[in-house]
């Protein structure tokens, strides 16, 4: 199951790599099917999506190359020139097509290279927009999620509260009370 957390499903898609700077980072994108349930469980499409295993290549080729252009747009860097190509190319395809239905609805309907298409323009209007300037990592240092702070004064430290600012909240409250523990210590007022 994916999650939607980052403000974003460009930022969605490319946090389906997890924890980039550990030894063995979590890939959500793992089969062809991973990648159909992304599309469907983001909202970019209705419906199913078959994919075969080149589609997830140019997946995992798109959302790496997103998280380049992301990354040297978070440390000030000009872009990697092969990242940007990439990027650029997919946006060149067509995207995936809404379509109205009865009473008024819609269905977007795509093929997987529509739906990639339509994340990589996603990617160049949130990064060649005003919204760039919202882009944040999270600040626990075992996540690598890129997310949109649109808190007020953009005071939001991590990408989520679950788990990240639960974990980062417990384990500030662990170190008070350790610290607590040993100013309180017998031992120590004894001295």
């Amino acid at each position: 199951m994916h999650t939607f957390k980052c403000g974003a499903p460009v930022l969605d898609f490319v946090g389906t790599l997890r924890a980039r700077r550990n030894a063995v980072p979590t890939d959500m994108l793992i089969s062809p099917e991973s990648l159909e349930a992304w599309f469907r469980e983001s909202g970019l499409v209705d419906g199913d999506t078959p994919c075969e295993p080149s589609d997830l290549r140019e997946a995992i080729a798109l959302r790496e190359a997103v998280y380049r252009l992301v990354a040297a747009t978070l440390a000030g860097d000009d872009y990697d020139a092969d990242a940007l190509a990439v990027v650029n190319d997919m946006a060149r395809t067509p995207s995936a097509v809404p379509q109205l239905v009865q009473r008024g609805s819609r269905r977007v309907e795509a093929t997987p290279g529509q739906a990639l298409s339509s994340i990589a323009r996603q990617a160049v209007q949130l990064l060649g927009g005003p919204e760039a300037a919202l882009l944040k990592e999270c600040s626990r240092g075992e996540c690598t999620q890129v997310y949109l702070d649109r808190s007020h004064g953009s005071r939001r430290e991590w990408c989520a509260m679950d788990p990240c600012g639960n974990r980062i909240k417990a384990a500030a409250y662990r170190a008070r009370k350790r610290t607590e523990a040993r100013a309180a210590s017998p031992e120590r007022s004894s001295r």
